[in-house]
């Protein structure tokens, strides 16, 4: 679907933690957040407000960070 070179681009992005692996959606970020951290889940950021909604970066143990977001309203 995408060229090597933007291939290598993304990749490169992703290492220097610059690009997510993925974001997961969710209605109620504070509150999976506290039950995440509660299990034992890293976070690179606590849920924070952004124009497009509130907003949590975690990561998994291989370093690949991902976004949790609730959309705003």
């Amino acid at each position: 679907m995408m060229d090597a070179d933007t291939v290598a681009q993304m990749e490169s992005l992703m290492r220097k933690g610059a690009l997510g692996a993925g974001v997961f959606a969710t209605d109620d970020c504070k509150a999976t957040y506290e039950a995440l951290l509660a299990k034992g889940v890293e976070f690179v950021s606590p849920p924070a407000e952004r124009p497009y909604g509130i907003e949590a970066i975690m990561k998994d143990p291989f370093g690949n960070w991902f976004s949790m977001t609730q959309r705003a309203r």
